[in-house]
Parts: structure tokens; C-alpha cells; sequence
């Protein structure tokens, strides 16, 4: 089934949803979280048919990885390649399990039930993508352990019904293992659930593609560009937490692209967001200096 078949279908099933005890129908519940064109990514291994596999085996999916590598971008490649529509949720500590699953509302004529946006993606069959799923409390990610198993199910206490998930829905999660510190780890009750993908910078050559692609520029540029992000990263071992993302040459690309001198540019999107350390900062205005010359 192509895409665009495989889109028409979940948004027919959808619309073809009923409404019982206070969930309103609407024509597509879904249609506010449809990506609407295609999301560039640039795959780097096997990573495309890895995803794929775990999808037509509803398998939930964990993507481990550095900030700015490419992981959100990469689910909504997928998110479009399986015609579904993706709802993604930042997590964080003050999220709570009433934020995923859903809530009773009091409204002038009376109470109504809302879905939480987990439920809404396993209710309709939509891709929930929590981010960074690590930054949030155990006991609030603890809902999704029966949506990441063989039950495939979300008990609704509130309402007294136990959803049992669309056929198209795929829970995804990320995490960045460099910040999963002593109150961070994800509790091998979670993670043991999920098919589990690394993700890391690409190598010189596609990320070179990718910032000429993402930050309009051309690939002369966009290797400098690159040369430079790896600098930044091999000061991790003088103390740097982490280096210049993809995600930062990009915005260094689209800064010169938009006038900015390149090492004016690359101080606005890397060194002031990387570091407030004077030395470490030091170093990094050194290897801006040392890729891009004063009147460039």
C-alpha cells in the first residue's frame, strides 16, 4: 500500500470513529497532527528499514542519541514513509500521567472528557513520539508500559474503559544517554519494552549534505561548516559537555546565508549556546577563528 493510500485509509478509520460518554466525534481527530510535506532526511545506515521492520510488527521504538543528531527529524521521515500522522510530546518533570492520558473538564455545560495526547494517538491510530522521555518522572511514564507490550492496551481509570490501541498506532521514544545521569536512568522496567536504534553526528560526508541541504548553502560551505562541529566535539575531553550539534551547523548555515559574517554566524549559533565557561568558550572562538578567516 503506498502512502498516500495508506493515508487515506487510517484518516477514513478515523473519521469513522464514534463518540460515546463525552469524547466528541469530529471528522478527522487526527487532522492537526498530518505532516503536510515531506520531511528531508538523510539516512546514514540501516536505520530507514530497522524502523520500518518494527512498525509492521507494532513494536515500540527508542532512539538513543546526542542532542541535534537527527532523531526527532528522522521519526517524522518515518511518520510520512508510513502515511501516518505523528503527535509528538516534549517530555518533562513537572509532565504528568494526566497530561498523556487525558483529564475530566468542567465547561458551561458540564463535564466533559478530553484525551490526553497519548490517548489520542493509540484511540485513532496516530505515531506518539515522546521526546527525550527520560526528562520525565517514573511515575509518569509508567502509563505507557501496557502500550509497550503484547497488551497494547491504555487502562482509562478516570472513565472506567480500557482502550485497546488502533491498529495504527506505534509508540516511539527518545532519549540522549549523555544526560542520563543518577536521577535520569530510564528504569530497565521501561526500556526493556522498546527495539532500541543509536543514533550519532553522521560522518563527514552526509552531514556535509545535510547542512548544504537544511541550511541552503553549498557543500564548499557546508564542509567548513562541518570541519568546524567537529572541533567543537573533540573538546569534550577538555571538559565541553557536548559539541556543536547538526542542528547548530544548520543554524550557523542559515545565519550566513542570511548575511551574518560566517564567524559572526557561527558565534551566534554555537559558542554562546554551547558554554558560559571563559576557557572552554576561549576554545571555541579558537576554532571558529581557525576555519573562517576575519573577513569572511
Amino acid at each position: 500500500m503506498g502512502i498516500a493510500a495508506a493515508a487515506r485509509r487510517f484518516a477514513a478509520e478515523d473519521a469513522g470513529a464514534s463518540a460515546d460518554d463525552g469524547v466528541a466525534a469530529v471528522a478527522d481527530p487526527l487532522q492537526d497532527w498530518r505532516l503536510r510535506e515531506q520531511p528531508y532526511y538523510q539516512p546514514v545506515g540501516d536505520e530507514v528499514e530497522a524502523f520500518s521492520a518494527a512498525a509492521a510488527l507494532r513494536l515500540p521504538v527508542l532512539l538513543k542519541g546526542p542532542t541535534g543528531c537527527g532523531k526527532t527529524r528522522f521519526v517524522e521521515h518515518m511518520a510520512w514513509r508510513l502515511g501516518r500522522p505523528l503527535i509528538t510530546v516534549a517530555c518533562h518533570e513537572d509532565m504528568t500521567a494526566g497530561d498523556l492520558v487525558g483529564r475530566w473538564l468542567l465547561d458551561a455545560d458540564g463535564t466533559r472528557w478530553q484525551d490526553g495526547l497519548l490517548t489520542l494517538a493509540a484511540r485513532h491510530g496516530a505515531i506518539c513520539y515522546l521526546d527525550e522521555i527520560a526528562e520525565a518522572r517514573a511515575d509518569t511514564t509508567v502509563v505507557v508500559h501496557p502500550l509497550a507490550d503484547t497488551r497494547r492496551a491504555l487502562p482509562l481509570e478516570q472513565r472506567n474503559e480500557l482502550l485497546h490501541a488502533h491498529d495504527g498506532f506505534l509508540l516511539v521514544v527518545s532519549c540522549n544517554p549523555a544526560y542520563q545521569g543518577l536521577h535520569k536512568q530510564l528504569k530497565p522496567s521501561l526500556r526493556q519494552r522498546f527495539c532500541a536504534l543509536d543514533f550519532d553526528y553522521p560522518d563527514a560526508g552526509h552531514e556535509t549534505r545535510i547542512v548544504a541541504h537544511e541550511g541552503g548553502v553549498d557543500e564548499a560551505l557546508a564542509r567548513r561548516l562541518v570541519d568546524l562541529g567537529r572541533r567543537t566535539r573533540r573538546l569534550k575531553a577538555d571538559g565541553l559537555e557536548e559539541g556543536a550539534s547538526t542542528r547548530m551547523l544548520i543554524h550557523a548555515a542559515a545565519l550566513i546565508r542570511q548575511g551574518l559574517p560566517a564567524r559572526r554566524a557561527c558565534r551566534l549559533a554555537m559558542v554562546g549556546a554551547l558554554t558560559d565557561e571563559p576557557d572552554l568558550a576561549a576554545a571555541l572562538h579558537e576554532a571558529v577563528a581557525a576555519c573562517f578567516t576575519a573577513g569572511e
